[in-house]
């Protein structure tokens, strides 16, 4: 397969898609940037509404003419989650929505469908493992990361019937400019001088910058090799949660202070707190095995941890 002519792109005012789609076209890509609405701020000139996203979603005029689309769009885990029944939510969007626009593309004549998965799809910790790999056994832990499982398993389905060429891509967390949620709290408490308890953490936690993950993508959507793979990546350099935070401060022209707490005590205060989950994401370990996705691809990240920890914060304030 040569470069697609016409690449849509889901979730294109997202935090990735949008600059998925910035990028193919200063790369000189046809791109057709697919959005819920228009009334979101990041939303592209020449973006094209969908409408809410799921199994009775209409693709028709979206798709027509396309070779590839590229599926960022998503129900994404909230911090505080509000819905009745997450799981019935996340299936919606995520995997009901997914398998619709898979048969929808297959119709229309796309060739090519790249799926931005999760690497929580695996689990949630490789603390007492090695790194994950593209090959290990799905073991999805939270309504989210179900969701997506199911959607990759109905796609498959879809691409051993119908012939549709399947990418999926399972990224860690990604960094970038205009990230928010917890990384960039934590952008801001490394650069705000207050102390913060994580000396003693000994963790290694895999990330990929938004510009990496943006190039992968854009490989993904031509490259003869790629169909019928799952791949993970991240920038090769695995930070403990101090060196995360030491290069957060620095490239904000702060220095971060580290108080030695023992990790158990940590733990300890999470559970009392009721946030067991944002701790363990503190000092326990995440890490990818990305060798497969380097080696089919010839793919090499374009930039490395410290320049896109730059990228992301360093004209931040605290």
């Amino acid at each position: 397969m040569t470069e697609p002519s016409l690449i849509a792109v889901t979730g294109a005012s997202g935090f990735v898609g949008r600059a998925l789609c910035d990028s193919l076209s200063a790369s000189g890509h046809s791109v057709r940037p697919l959005v819920r609405s228009r009334g979101h701020a990041r939303t592209p000139v020449d973006a094209m509404a969908v409408g809410d996203i799921g199994a009775g979603t209409d693709w028709s005029t979206a798709l027509q003419g396309v070779h590839c689309v590229v599926h960022c769009a998503a129900r994404v885990h909230v911090m505080h989650e509000t819905a009745t029944n997450p799981l019935a939510q996340f299936r919606a969007v995520n995997t009901e929505g997914t398998r619709s626009l898979a048969l929808q593309a297959v119709a229309l004549g796309v060739r090519r469908l790249v799926f931005v998965s999760s690497i929580k799809v695996l689990g949630e910790s490789t603390s007492s493992r090695l790194p994950f790999t593209g090959l290990d056994e799905p073991q999805p832990q939270d309504p989210y990361s179900q969701s997506k499982w199911e959607a990759e398993q109905a796609l498959h389905q879809i691409s051993q019937t119908r012939g549709l060429e399947l990418v999926v891509v399972r990224p860690p967390l990604v960094y970038g400019p205009g990230v928010g949620g917890n990384f960039r709290l934590l952008a801001r408490l490394a650069a705000s001088g207050l102390p913060l308890p994580l000396g003693a953490v000994d963790n290694r936690r895999s990330l990929i910058a938004l510009d990496n993950l943006v190039q992968l993508l854009t490989l993904c959507t031509w490259h003869p090799a790629a169909p019928g793979h799952t791949f993970l990546a991240s920038d090769g350099n695995d930070p403990s949660t101090p060196q995360l935070v030491r290069a957060l401060a620095a490239a904000q022209g702060r220095s971060a202070r580290l108080l030695p707490v023992t990790v158990s005590w940590l733990r300890a205060a999470g559970r009392l707190t009721g946030r067991l989950d944002q701790v363990e994401r503190l000092v326990g370990s995440l890490q990818v095995d990305d060798q497969l996705t380097r080696k089919v691809l010839d793919w090499v990240p374009s930039i490395d941890f410290e320049e896109g920890i730059h990228r992301a914060v360093g004209t931040a304030s605290p």
